[in-house]
């Protein structure tokens, strides 16, 4: 059984403002796998608990799937997406300001000549007792090209200030 480690490659903390898209570029090519850990929030003010952001490679939006499983509260959902693969983030001005949406984002193989596999655990949180949203999402880039950046860019509006994303290069031993 191989033993990972974790190297951490780059991390992006949110300014005043907000931010439209967070890019992680140049992404080594001596690791196995890549680790994405997100702690974010949206700058949306409305009512619902979740926004979105969507994921992308080497900035091509094409060619993205997922297929999701998840409880919002009580009530489960799941589904499929055939152009896009995306992931929650809580609103901001909706819920204290100490509360944080967290991913993470598991990519093996990502220099590899097949298509890129990736699967996504996810906890919305929110101050309503029927609002907390756990996800499970397994998404494929249907490409053959080694993965040189990621993208993360949201659906509505932009990440808030404090979201953090940190990205670890792994290698299995």
């Amino acid at each position: 059984m191989a033993n990972p480690t974790l190297f951490q490659l780059a991390t992006t903390t949110v300014g005043s403002g907000g931010v439209s898209s967070v890019t992680f570029s140049n992404i080594p090519q001596v690791y196995t796998d890549l680790l994405i850990k997100v702690s974010a929030k949206s700058t949306n003010g409305g009512g619902d608990s979740a926004d979105g952001y969507n994921i992308s490679f080497n900035g091509v939006t094409t060619n993205l799937s997922a297929k999701y499983l998840g409880a919002y509260g009580s009530t489960a959902y799941s589904g499929s997406s055939s152009s896009a693969i995306q992931m929650g983030v809580t609103n901001g001005t909706s819920v204290s300001t100490s509360i944080f949406d967290n991913d993470e984002v598991y990519i093996p193989n990502y220099t590899s000549s097949n298509y890129k596999s990736l699967s996504i655990d996810n906890v919305n949180e929110s101050n309503s007792t029927s609002g907390n949203a756990l996800g499970l999402r397994a998404g494929l880039w249907s490409a053959t090209s080694a993965i040189t950046s990621i993208t993360l860019t949201p659906i509505t509006s932009p990440f808030a200030q404090y979201s953090t994303f940190t990205l670890y290069g792994v290698r299995n031993y």
